[in-house]
């Protein structure tokens, strides 16, 4: 029961074991691939010289993040926004959760207060809130009562619907297969 992406051993293994790391990948996890987001945070840490907490990115100078994220490669298709978006949530660590992401989670009642946690989030809508959720109980042992429930279809077993089913690299082909079939779906419903 652990996150296990096709990306470098170092990555994963800050994936694994820091909840900012953690959050921050799923932070660039849209209009990238998978892996280019969630490599996103060893990258920064890389280009930092050292892993940044909640508080130092929270009070980054915002010019001179971007101008980090934008680095080549840059850590994101958009790094200017990526980096503003990644600051917003950092100052909202800060401001709710003492800097501490792991309170996300940590805290949290049930299922639906983890689900409220995580959409009070920048950037974090009910679907990206839902797949954190099925994220951290499928992978992580974060399974407060009625995180499946919360979590919507992501949170079923046996299925391949997004990072959270991700062990190794069949999985991922599996997601992707869903993935296409939902947009080309969706492209059919649109054109008809």
């Amino acid at each position: 029961m652990t996150l296990s992406l096709p990306i470098a051993a170092e990555a994963n293994e800050l994936l694994r074991r820091d909840p900012l790391a953690l959050l921050v990948g799923m932070v660039l996890d849209q209009q990238v691939s998978m892996e280019k987001a969630f490599a996103g945070p060893y990258e920064l840490a890389r280009r930092l010289g050292h892993e940044p907490d909640a508080v130092e990115l929270a009070g980054y100078d915002p010019e001179a993040l971007t101008a980090i994220f934008a680095e080549r490669p840059a850590l994101h298709r958009f790094p200017k926004a990526m980096a503003a978006r990644v600051q917003e949530v950092c100052r909202t660590l800060v401001d709710r959760y003492d800097g501490d992401p792991s309170r996300l989670w940590s805290e949290a009642e049930n299922g639906a207060d983890l689900l409220d946690r995580l959409t009070g989030l920048p950037g974090f809508g009910r679907q990206k809130a839902q797949i954190f959720l099925a994220l951290l109980g499928k992978r992580f042992g974060v399974q407060p009562p009625g995180w499946r429930e919360a979590a919507g279809t992501y949170g079923a077993d046996g299925i391949f619907h997004s990072v959270a089913d991700v062990t190794d690299e069949a999985s991922l082909l599996r997601v992707r297969e869903h993935k296409q079939q939902v947009k080309a779906a969706a492209k059919a419903a649109s054109a008809g």
